[in-house]
């Protein structure tokens, strides 16, 4: 009797063996195909898009028809919603996770986390809508709005990778710093935020990386420009992304062909940012 339950047990160790080393093999195949098909589009951008580039790319503004011209425009349009989404949308993201992560043990805290998710969720398309019937039908066409357009997209992802990056900071930190007579807001700036501002910058960065590549909001707040426009806060402007969707629909073969070589810089950039953004997470855990 003793033997037969020990060949049970045998087989069934054998069993589960062969189903770990099943599902491993699936888990390693569906990596592979994830990689390559991420590999093969960052090759394909690049051999489409380094075609075009040359000084003239990135100093003359862009054109919808002729030779497509340059993306000097578009880039200072990128720059300044970016830098814009950043002044708004950080502050309120690493407040509300301070909130969530000291305070938010209550129903308040729930229905905060519960509007991040929920607003994490939201197609752009409808945030461009939103910021459309806000500030555009009042302010007119201009950055500003496009760049709180890019704030309402990061916020959610700044508080709940705050709130989550606090949490993880030692009790006995604070404990001490409120054992030597520091008040609980000196203890947060000075102590707590110190401690986890390596995982908060790197949640900054993925939020900005996922804001950058928006096109959707955009078409609703800055509307697209051919002309060098250096105020955000009033008339149309380009971005980088916007003269993509742009120029990709243009019967001009050319124009397409910019809207590879603008491509190819929106992809560089979005991925120099996780790639800083992993190398803070690294250097955070060594």
């Amino acid at each position: 009797m003793a033997s037969n339950q020990l060949t049970k047990a045998s087989g069934g160790f054998q069993r589960r063996k062969v189903v770990d080393r099943v599902m491993t093999g699936i888990a390693y195949a569906f990596t592979a195909f994830a990689l390559v098909a991420l590999v093969w589009v960052i090759a394909y951008v690049m051999s489409r898009g380094i075609q075009v580039w040359s000084l003239s790319f990135f100093t003359e503004t862009t054109a919808l028809f002729g030779d497509g011209g340059g993306i000097y425009n578009a880039m200072i349009g990128t720059a300044w919603i970016v830098l814009l989404a950043v002044l708004i949308g950080v502050p309120v993201g690493v407040m509300a996770g301070i909130y969530l992560a000291d305070f938010g043990d209550n129903r308040l805290g729930d229905f905060i986390r519960f509007t991040a998710d929920t607003m994490a969720g939201i197609p752009s398309i409808v945030v461009g809508l939103f910021i459309y019937a806000l500030l555009i039908l009042i302010m007119g066409w201009n950055a500003f709005a496009g760049a709180c357009a890019l704030a309402i997209l990061m916020l959610p992802v700044i508080a709940r990778t705050t709130e989550g990056i606090i949490r993880l900071v030692p009790g006995e930190i604070r404990e001490a710093s409120l054992a030597l007579g520091l008040p609980q807001w000196k203890t947060m700036f000075r102590v707590v935020l110190p401690t986890a501002a390596a995982g908060i910058i790197t949640g900054v960065f993925l939020a900005v990386a996922r804001a950058a590549g928006e096109t959707a909001p955009l078409i609703f707040t800055m509307l697209g420009s051919n002309f060098t426009n250096t105020n955000p806060l009033e008339g149309a402007m380009s971005a980088v992304s916007l003269y993509v969707y742009q120029a990709s629909s243009s019967p001009y073969e050319a124009v397409q062909n910019a809207a590879w070589g603008a491509a190819l810089v929106l992809l560089i950039f979005v991925l120099t940012l996780n790639f800083i953004a992993r190398a803070i997470a690294l250097r955070q855990k060594a």
